[in-house]
Formats: structure tokens, C-alpha cells, sequence
């Protein structure tokens, strides 16, 4: 038997933790795992154990360790989550081997984590039946989705999304009007000339790296982004909150300006594709590497819509950009800051929503890509302010 360290639990409240007895730790035999050697346990052996010894447990934590059960994929156990769950406080501040939710659903003592699947789940309204069906989409461990399922108020809502949304339909109608054209607006002679696209020789404008967002080159251009920036970032935002995804978001379209300046340095920018690829990539990368737990219906042919509906996005943005532009010099938008979005979503993004209920700063994968990330602005101010000069570029004429 193992020998037993003192569990942990918490008041409702969350502030004070008091010891447990020695009995409150679920044996488990020797010959069902090996800590130096394979540090898992089956989970069939697991639930064996939970049966004979669950009634020595207190029945909060017998609730999380079923959940742990009921959200492994892989038929084993980690033994380190499990001894990271009924150790002691200082232990666990220690070792931060396991997710933030079990600590949580821990330390909470009013908590409580159902036994069966959410998704036989009955008489939930229509707004719980959108939580649990965006806990699915988004996260791969049925004991988070509970989590989450239980915790989410929908206070505040996912305004962020929405607001960007918003805003690029308002600033596209007004344009609409205005240049009386609907469709390959960048066609106009006086569609570059507002404060919001980037150009090249107006490189200076900082706020331009950031506002090119607004401007789409067309209908088709602000649809597709639209699309999918509702369809994936709503959800993402409603699970990791705002600051999380506002985040990945605002790192992909700063970086898909940059990408343009430094390697496409005499086009302009606009579109949100920055943003929206660094959410999709984070998204899809997320339910790659989390395949068989993530239980979203139709994965695959969703996954491959997705795709799908990339691919002609920037098939579009590249056929843009080749086509003989309405008023040279001056060339049509660049693709680039698609490839500068997905840059940061397969790196920050995918570290983002890696870690649901984890401090960000505790991960030291996050801030090695974040330290690289950083380096990649630097170098690209230091781009901007130096290169174009020294490399003699000829720039089309401003807008």
C-alpha cells in the first residue's frame, strides 16, 4: 500500500485547508503501478479500486477521481496526477504536475463533479444545452468539460468577438456606401486613402498595424474571416475568456502586418485573416494533438471544412495579390499575414489553449514562445525603421 500523505480539502469558500486523515487516501497494490518504472495504472484497475476502497474516500474527491476515470482516453492513469491529488498543499505547490481544474475542483469544496457524461444530461435549457455543446467542442478531458459546464455563467459574455465582428461590418457598409462597390472594394482608387489600411509608406502610423483589421477587400474577403472568426472564436472565447484569445488574436494580426512589412514590404494590408488564422490554427493544432479526447461531433469532417474554408480564403488573398492590380504602382493587398496568423497560433495559441484553468505565467513553454515572439517585433520595428532605407525599396506613392 502506499504510504499516505496527507490529503487536502477546503472549505466552500476556498480559504482555509484543513488535513485529512491518513484514511481519506484510496490504496492502491503495489503490482498496479511502478512509479520508477512505467508511472501508470489502468484505468480498468483504477475503477476496481475505486469500488472496493470509494467508501474510505470523501465523496467530493471519489467524484473527481471518477471524472479523472471517465475523461482518460488512453486506458491508464497517470500516477503522478494521482498522487498529485490527494497530496498536501505544499506538495502540490511543489510539483504543479497536474491541471489547475483538479486543484480547483479540489479546494472548492462545494463543488461537485457529476459521474455520468454531460452528455446524457436531460432537460437543459437552450443556454445550458450551448455550454456543454461549446465544452465539447473546445476541450479534450471530460472532467474540465464538467468543470466548465458547471462553472460558466455566461457573465461576462464573449463580447469580444462579437464587438470585433461588429465593428468590420459597420466600417465595410460605411465603405460600401461610400465607394458604391460591394465587391473587390480594393478595386477603388479611394479605398486605401482612409486611417485604417496599412501601407507601406505610411508605415509610420503605428496604429496601422493594428487597424488594417477593419478594412476588408470585399464581401467574399469579409464573410469567409466573419465565418470563422464567430464559428471558432466565440466558442474559444467563451471557454478561455476574453483576455486569453483577445491575446492570440492581437499577437497574430500584429504579426501578420510585421510578416508583410519585412518580407512583402511594398503591398498593403488589410483584412482580420491575422487574427482569425492564429485562432483557427491554435483550434485545429489543439484537436490534432488532443484527438481522442476531443468528443466533438463530426471531427473529422469538420476539421476538413475548416481547412477547406482556409484554403479558399487564402487562395484567394495569393490570386489578389498576383492579379495585375486597378492602380499601379501601388500592387494589391498582401497574403502574408495569413501565414503570420497561423505562425502564432501554432505557437502561442496552441500554449493558450493547451493549459484551460492554468496560469500562463507557470508554463515555461508559453514563455519561451512569447520570448520569441517578442524577438520577432523587435526585429521587425527595427525592420521597418532601418531596411527600407538601407535596401533602397521602392515604394509605391501614398495613397
Amino acid at each position: 500500500m502506499v504510504n499516505s500523505s496527507p490529503a487536502v480539502a477546503a472549505h466552500a469558500e476556498g480559504e482555509e485547508i484543513e488535513v485529512l486523515e491518513s484514511t481519506d487516501v484510496l490504496p492502491v497494490a503495489p503490482e498496479d503501478y511502478d512509479p520508477e518504472n512505467s508511472g501508470f495504472i489502468s484505468t480498468e484497475r483504477f475503477r476496481d479500486l475505486l469500488a472496493a476502497h470509494g467508501s474510505e474516500l470523501d465523496p467530493h474527491k471519489l467524484e473527481v477521481l471518477l471524472a479523472l476515470a471517465d475523461g482518460n482516453a488512453d486506458g491508464k492513469i497517470c500516477y503522478q496526477d494521482f498522487v498529485n491529488l490527494v497530496s498536501s498543499e505544499d506538495e502540490l505547490e511543489m510539483s504543479n504536475k497536474r491541471s489547475n481544474s483538479f486543484r480547483r475542483a479540489i479546494l472548492q469544496g462545494s463543488r461537485q463533479l457529476r459521474n455520468s457524461a454531460l452528455r446524457e444530461e436531460v432537460g437543459l435549457g437552450l443556454s445550458r444545452r450551448l455550454v456543454r455543446h461549446v465544452a465539447y467542442e473546445t476541450l479534450p478531458r471530460e472532467v474540465d468539460r464538467k468543470w466548465y459546464f458547471d462553472s460558466y455563467t455566461y457573465c461576462p459574455p464573449p463580447w469580444l468577438m462579437l464587438a470585433i465582428t461588429i465593428a468590420e461590418v459597420v466600417v465595410f457598409m460605411y465603405y460600401g456606401f461610400q465607394l458604391n462597390r460591394w465587391v473587390l472594394q480594393v478595386s477603388s482608387p479611394y479605398f486605401l486613402k482612409g486611417p485604417l489600411p496599412y501601407h507601406p509608406q505610411l508605415r509610420t502610423q503605428a496604429w496601422r498595424y493594428l487597424s488594417y483589421i477593419f478594412m476588408h477587400a470585399g464581401i467574399e474577403h469579409l464573410g469567409l474571416n466573419m465565418a470563422m472568426q464567430l464559428l471558432v472564436g466565440v466558442p474559444l472565447e467563451m471557454v478561455h475568456g476574453a483576455l486569453r484569445i483577445g491575446l492570440v488574436y492581437v499577437c497574430g494580426v500584429l504579426a501578420g502586418s510585421l510578416a508583410v512589412s519585412v518580407t512583402d514590404m511594398t503591398a498593403p494590408v488589410v483584412g482580420s485573416s491575422g487574427g482569425v488564422y492564429a485562432l483557427v490554427s491554435a483550434h485545429l493544432a489543439n484537436v490534432v494533438m488532443n484527438w481522442s479526447g476531443m468528443k466533438c461531433q463530426f471531427k473529422l469532417f469538420r476539421m476538413t471544412m475548416a481547412l477547406v474554408c482556409m484554403s479558399v480564403e487564402f487562395g484567394r488573398a495569393v490570386w489578389l495579390r498576383f492579379y495585375p492590380p486597378a492602380f499601379p504602382p501601388c500592387p494589391n493587398p498582401s497574403f502574408v499575414a495569413h501565414l503570420g496568423g497561423v505562425a502564432v497560433g501554432l505557437t502561442l495559441g496552441v500554449v493558450v489553449l493547451q493549459n484551460y484553468e492554468q496560469r500562463l505565467q507557470e508554463q515555461s513553454l508559453f514563455w519561451i514562445f512569447f520570448s520569441v515572439y517578442t524577438l520577432f517585433i523587435l526585429c521587425g520595428i527595427f525592420w521597418n525603421i532601418f531596411a527600407y532605407s538601407l535596401l533602397d525599396v521602392k515604394l509605391p506613392p501614398p495613397p
